[in-house]
């Protein structure tokens, strides 16, 4: 019989200065991932710990030759933020043990405020390239408190997996205020410029600002591979159209 999966925070340093959790996980356009992977590569930070996973497929990712752990804690120095970040894909199924770990480790951190980035492909206009928010009563009240906020609400929907069991969590006063920044996403991914859109709504929100400049230009570079690409697939269709109009002499090798 199969064990069930379980989740652990492990810390390499005891002490946690962000009262605030920054979360960006793997998902579908990886947009909250890259944004979070931006800000603790280009900000001041210093990795604290790290989540082990028992009973669930893993992965080890590497740069440079060196592996890290794929689930990771990171405190930013300047600023009142813990950010945790994943690399692995989490199946919805194992969105409670990690929430119960998440959270059993928050009460006893000073943790007071939760924030996922997210980007989700739902249908959307041009016009809508924009970041909105889904947030509790009192995450709403702190960050947008105008009928009117820049940042405006996500009209309507669903969360499942961590997300959804945070913000549930967080309805049932078992975890801080919570709320999640989302804005839309194009497949296939990674895309780039919906993860510059959500690392622009961290400075009025959290204070954090880092420079974007390598972040824009592979935004740059991806929509130039898209459009060489999109080229490439149309000269083939007109190619192949213009060899099914043409004439053929009849072949009569084999008759």
């Amino acid at each position: 019989m199969a064990q069930e999966p379980s989740f652990e925070v492990a810390l390499t340093e005891d002490t946690v200065q962000g009262g605030k959790l920054l979360v960006g996980m793997a998902g579908v356009g990886v947009a909250g991932l890259t944004a979070t992977d931006y800000v603790v590569t280009h900000a001041e930070t210093n990795q604290i710990g790290h989540v082990k996973t028992q009973n669930l497929p893993d992965i080890t990712p590497f740069t440079e030759g060196q592996p890290r752990h794929p689930i990771r804690l990171y405190d930013a120095i300047d600023v009142d933020v813990t950010v945790l970040i994943s690399e692995v894909f989490l199946p919805v199924w194992v969105a409670d043990p990690l929430t119960d770990a998440v959270l059993e480790w928050t009460d006893g951190h000073g943790i007071e405020e939760i924030t996922i980035l997210y980007g989700a492909p739902f249908p959307h206009s041009e016009d809508e390239h924009l970041v909105f928010h889904v947030g509790t009563e009192a995450y709403r009240a702190e960050h947008f408190p105008s009928e009117e906020p820049d940042i405006g609400p996500l009209a309507g929907g669903f969360f499942d997996g961590v997300i959804g069991e945070l913000l549930i969590r967080s309805l049932d006063g078992e975890a801080p205020p919570t709320g999640a920044l989302i804005t839309p996403t194009h497949l296939p991914g990674p895309d780039f410029d919906a993860a510059i859109r959500l690392l622009d709504t961290l400075e009025p929100v959290y204070g954090i600002e880092v420079d974007e400049a390598e972040l824009q230009e592979r935004a740059e570079q991806m929509e130039q591979y898209y459009e060489e690409l999109a080229q490439r697939m149309q000269a083939l269709q007109d190619g192949a159209q213009a060899q099914e109009g043409q004439e053929y002499p009849n072949n009569r090798m084999y008759m």
